[in-house]
């Protein structure tokens, strides 16, 4: 009889164990994420409002960009719903071919203006069109900023030179928790 009782405490500590659980790897590009956001806001405080109103967002704390001629991005993120809570992790990758030269790093996040929006990513039925471009982040430049078919796109470089804004045909994948 004992044991019987015993047997939904440990399927109920299972449980409560696997729903936060995530890796080493994921736990990093999450603190990463919070720091990023931090970065984000300080460098364009209008983001605010985005972060605040927005049905759900995707920040990639550290996408690299590279290429000379035939070019590649790739990084992965953390994706939030309104309020700000950590609902899985996210997955860039980007090939693209054209007049580009050099290396950078950048904090990238997305928007999404509607839980439909949030949803299309979350189904893996989102990727950016080839025209595609972000908002480069300076001081104020957040405030004017608007969503574009349901998204809207910032890029804050971290380090390097890369004569490339454009953030079309990057493919997307989800992972939920």
């Amino acid at each position: 009889m004992r044991k019987f009782k015993l047997i939904p405490v440990v399927l109920f500590l299972f449980l409560v164990g696997s729903l936060g659980a995530q890796n080493a790897k994921d736990q990093k590009i999450m603190k990463d994420a919070v720091k990023a956001k931090k970065s984000l806001l300080k460098t364009s405080s209008g983001l605010e409002t985005f972060f605040d109103n927005s049905a759900g967002y995707v920040i990639f704390p550290n996408v690299g960009k590279g290429g000379f001629i035939i070019g590649g991005a790739s990084g992965n993120g953390v994706v939030y719903e309104k309020g700000g809570e950590a609902i899985g992790m996210a997955d860039l990758k980007k090939i693209n071919v054209g007049f580009q030269a050099g290396g950078q790093s950048i904090i990238e996040v997305i928007f999404f203006e509607t839980d439909v929006d949030l949803d299309r990513f979350k189904e893996g039925k989102f990727a950016f069109e080839a025209s595609a471009s972000a908002v480069a982040l300076k001081s104020g430049v957040a405030v004017n900023a608007k969503y574009v078919d349901g998204v809207a796109v910032f890029a804050l470089p971290k380090a390097g030179l890369m004569a490339d804004a454009s953030v079309g045909g990057q493919k997307f994948g989800y992972s939920p928790f």
